[in-house]
């Protein structure tokens, strides 16, 4: 029996966005074309805090527009991550490969 039937499903977080034509999806991908997958909650959540901060700097720096610069799309969510390498949402989407 596998490790991963043995503990279960290990769980991870991507951060998504709401794409018109797919609907939510990840938006980081690595090289082998599967999603970014974060340990924690927090680690997501820093991501996105930090690209943020990024944006504003850009703004106080008169490279991007005020509304633009403030605007936070991404968001994090828990997915069920799959031998391999691919993950699952709450939603039943899959994403990888």
């Amino acid at each position: 029996m596998s490790t991963a039937l043995k503990t279960g499903p290990k769980v991870g977080y991507c951060i998504y966005i709401d794409t018109f034509l797919e609907g939510p999806c990840p938006v980081e991908h690595d090289e082998q074309g599967y999603p970014i997958v974060y340990p924690t909650l927090l680690a997501a959540q820093r991501i996105i805090a930090e690209d943020t901060i990024e944006r504003i700097h850009q703004f106080l720096l008169g490279e991007r527009e005020f509304d633009d610069a403030m605007m936070v799309e991404e968001y994090v969510v828990e997915v069920d991550i799959q031998p391999d390498g691919s993950v699952y949402d709450q939603s039943g989407q899959r994403f990888g490969r």
